[in-house]
């Protein structure tokens, strides 16, 4: 039975124009930066967020200087108003990212600095798309530091948006990594979960893996399926998509039909256990978390929980 998600994914809401044309225009950007708004994201990967994280503790662009810093990123333009972000380094840690958050938070009054996977699901639409796109930047930022070509430091240009090389002048722009990601049912009322080596026991999702070179996205599904757990499947259909900036990945969703009966081979390495859900289980686990024992489900942030929050009907999020 097929089904459709009963929403966009957290990570894919966003209400801001990206104003591509404005992100190389020095002149309106500095008409607009005595009303922009500005975004700090630290070297953990956290911003501050108020309101029980239900939206970004912005702060004004003249903050920080009469005009744009030269490391601030445009995120987009709405109603004359410029939103940018900066990165700066974290006062608590190493600059590095910070570690998967498996559990949700405990959301406070007071403003709290947070990742996006800890606050992707609470944020409203316009904070939500704002952090992502500014996740995904600083982290293509800190990956593309050094041309693929010749090996010559890069220079940012178009707020953020685009890197020359300072040796042979090539430009490239942020770069995207395919991935799909697919909910594999039985065509009635159950569903396949997995977990990887590195992830805490008890703790499941849907399959995922990254596309190759020269793929179809719906081969991609066949073949990772088949290569993590060892079932074949079937009429596989497409269902949404969401930005997963940890670190350019853009993770497209599928679901596909399995049967329950065909032997489970897992693969060494990436999967350490999976195993056939019920609907109902999974309807619980999602209602009422630590419900289900040894069944803890993907965060309320990504495009997994969307799908199977749709897949069971269950009507609360984590």
């Amino acid at each position: 039975m097929s089904f459709e998600l009963v929403g966009l994914p957290a990570l894919s809401r966003f209400a801001v124009d990206r104003s591509e044309p404005l992100r190389g225009d020095d002149e309106k950007l500095a008409a607009l930066w005595p009303k922009a708004r500005m975004i700090v994201v630290d070297t953990r990967g956290r911003t501050l967020v108020a309101d029980r994280g239900t939206r970004l503790a912005d702060r004004p662009a003249l903050e920080f200087g009469d005009l744009p810093p030269v490391n601030a990123v445009l995120l987009g333009e709405q109603d004359g108003v410029a939103w940018f972000a900066v990165l700066m380094p974290a006062e608590d840690g190493e600059a590095v990212p910070a570690s998967r958050a498996w559990g949700p938070p405990e959301l406070t009054d007071e403003p709290q600095w947070l990742d996006l996977r800890q606050a992707g699901a609470t944020l409203d639409d316009m904070s939500a798309g704002l952090f992502t796109t500014a996740a995904a930047l600083f982290q293509w930022h800190r990956l593309g530091k050094y041309c693929a070509k010749c090996g010559a430091r890069t220079v940012l240009e178009k707020s953020g948006w685009a890197s020359v090389c300072s040796g042979c002048g090539r430009e490239e722009y942020p770069r995207t990594d395919s991935a799909v990601i697919c909910l594999v049912h039985d065509g009635a009322d159950q569903v396949l979960v997995a977990r990887g080596p590195e992830w805490p026991e008890g703790r499941f999702s849907v399959l995922a893996g990254f596309v190759e070179a020269g793929e179809s996205l719906e081969a991609c599904v066949a073949r990772e399926i088949a290569e993590e757990v060892g079932v074949s499947v079937h009429d596989i259909r497409y269902l949404g998509s969401q930005p997963w900036p940890f670190p350019r990945s853009l993770m497209i969703g599928f679901e596909a039909v399995a049967d329950p009966a065909e032997p489970l081979r897992l693969a060494e390495g990436e999967i350490a256990e999976a195993k056939w859900v019920s609907r109902a289980d999974v309807r619980k686990a999602i209602e009422e978390p630590g419900s289900i024992p040894g069944l803890g489900l993907a965060g309320g942030a990504s495009i997994a929980f969307r799908m199977l929050q749709s897949w069971s009907g269950a009507t609360s999020e984590e």
